[in-house]
């Protein structure tokens, strides 16, 4: 397999030599991608300012074939070129090369540092003023809900669930933005290579999820992520904390830093308390969405996924967040 990856990058893309000259290694590509870390000796000379390393991605079997490869190829070079994201290299039937970026992995628990979360509601909030050529209506939270229940979910209990889910949120304002919809620690990299700013110091990556979509999903979703690890060495292969859920004030360190970078270029007035207090009951309603969704993903992903994971513990564990927090902001 490692073989047929390297004539990719050599045929296709890159001006290397041939593929027996390329070292290759396995890296953690989470829960839906596989990810390769593609390198020349050192005794192998670039040509010109090509790349002596590139990631190579493989996509899940749930982005096999389908449209949105497309979409996200272009999501991509365009993160790209405005400095957002990595720089892309080339695209295949089954993935991508990418830019390698030296990087330290995160933590779960740094997601909780002071310094550490002003600067991912920072990058958050410029991500949200992208403005992308795709289709500009939400359609991803509830549509992606909707396919997942109606195929694989019958039962009434859930059912009702979804329907609730969508009555509560639609009485939610929330405005429609350009969302990355999977901030979690493994989308986070903290950059090494000394360019960068200790107050720029991250980058937002993995936006095979991203779209238009309700700004508070990606605040709910990233604070239900500071209770999940996926780096636990025992079977389920991760590990749920509860009490690692950010508090208010917490929470309100996030929003403060999310509205900061909004805010910096303009003098409107405005009532910073109450757009403080929407923004939390926004958030922890829309972690209700979060929940239930990668809930639904993951009895799916059990079903074709050849990672080894604990998926069904993982939705089990996200449908009983799901009822606890929907008892507590109902």
């Amino acid at each position: 397999m490692a073989l047929s990856f390297g004539n990719h990058i050599r045929q296709r893309f890159l001006a290397w030599p041939s593929c027996y000259n390329t070292v290759v290694f396995v890296c953690s590509g989470g829960l839906s991608n596989l990810l390769y870390l593609c390198s020349l000796p050192d005794y192998v000379q670039c040509v010109e300012d090509e790349p002596r390393q590139v990631l190579l991605r493989v996509y899940g079997a749930i982005l096999q074939g389908v449209d949105s490869l497309v979409l996200e190829s272009v999501m991509f070079a365009i993160l790209a070129e405005r400095a957002l994201g990595p720089k892309l290299y080339g695209v295949f039937p089954l993935g991508r090369l990418e830019q390698y970026l030296p990087n330290t992995r995160m933590r779960t628990n740094q997601l909780s540092d002071p310094a550490i979360s002003a600067e991912i509601a920072t990058k958050l909030a410029r991500f949200h003023n992208m403005v992308m050529p795709f289709n500009k209506k939400p359609k991803w939270l509830f549509g992606t809900i909707d396919n997942f229940s109606f195929s694989f979910i019958t039962h009434f209990v859930f059912l009702a669930s979804c329907l609730h889910n969508s009555a509560l949120l639609a009485a939610t304002p929330s405005p429609v933005v350009f969302c990355h919809n999977d901030v979690q620690e493994g989308n986070i990299l903290m950059l090494e290579d000394g360019k960068h700013s200790s107050a720029e110091r991250l980058m937002l990556i993995d936006f095979e999820y991203s779209s238009y979509n309700y700004r508070g999903f990606d605040f709910g979703n990233h604070f239900c992520e500071w209770m999940y690890d996926y780096t636990y060495n025992e079977w389920p292969f991760y590990k749920a904390t509860p009490e690692n859920y950010p508090t208010r004030e917490q929470q309100l360190l996030f929003i403060r830093s999310y509205l900061a970078e909004q805010h910096k270029d303009t003098n409107v007035a405005v009532d910073q308390t109450q757009i403080e207090e929407d923004l939390i009951i926004e958030a922890n309603r829309y972690a209700l969405a979060s929940h239930f969704l990668w809930g639904l993903w993951s009895i799916i992903q059990a079903k074709i996924s050849k990672i080894e994971f604990g998926y069904m513990d993982y939705a089990q564990c996200r449908f009983d967040a799901y009822f606890k927090q929907k008892k507590l902001f109902s």
